[in-house]
């Protein structure tokens, strides 16, 4: 009698799915500035992992399910670098905050998907900004759904504590503290100036 034995096939997670972080410097440079100023926020907490454009991978086994956020944000988790974010090496966290910048080339039902995608895996907080007409959309977990915030004008998040405000055909985001994020060349005039 023979006896079969089944080698089990190791999943391969790739870094990178292929895809631009941005289609235009408009959006990469609102992803930018979202992201770079979250990690100085959170500069003093080891545990607050925030990444830009990295490929998340919710369950373990399955190297199709995935979406790359944005900016994402994950509470609990160390900082330092990762080609991925596997949430099962991530003691199964997931991102709790997630922003995405639209580019022209967005479509509607992409970012339906992506909203269904969150709202089944974990996401707490979800905001969509589109910089062209400035409009930002958010969604908050509740009762285990994402449900529309439906006044999103000096809305705070929960998790973060930053605030948004958009008026002027503009977003701005303060800190806690009331600071206002400011992209690099800001924060270079401002360190130029003291």
């Amino acid at each position: 009698m023979v006896q079969k034995t089944t080698k089990k096939t190791e999943v391969i997670y790739p870094d990178s799915d292929g895809k631009p972080m941005a289609d235009n410097t408009v959006q990469f440079r609102w992803i930018v500035k979202i992201k770079e100023n979250l990690e100085l926020l959170f500069a003093d907490d080891p545990n607050i992992f925030v990444a830009g454009d990295l490929l998340w991978y919710p369950v373990e086994g399955n190297n199709k399910n995935r979406q790359a956020p944005d900016i994402m944000v994950v509470l609990g988790q160390p900082k330092g670098d990762r080609g991925s974010y596997k949430q099962w090496e991530e003691n199964d966290t997931p991102p709790q905050v997630v922003f995405e910048i639209l580019s022209p080339g967005n479509r509607l039902r992409k970012m339906m998907d992506k909203l269904k995608f969150y709202e089944q895996y974990g996401v707490e907080e979800y905001y969509v900004y589109e910089p062209y007409d400035p409009e930002l959309m958010g969604w908050i977990r509740s009762e285990g759904t994402l449900d529309i915030i439906s006044e999103i004008n000096n809305w705070v998040s929960p998790r973060l504590g930053i605030n948004f405000v958009v008026e002027a055909g503009e977003m701005e985001i303060y800190k806690p503290d009331g600071e206002r994020f400011l992209s690099f060349v800001e924060l270079n005039q401002l360190r130029q100036q003291e």
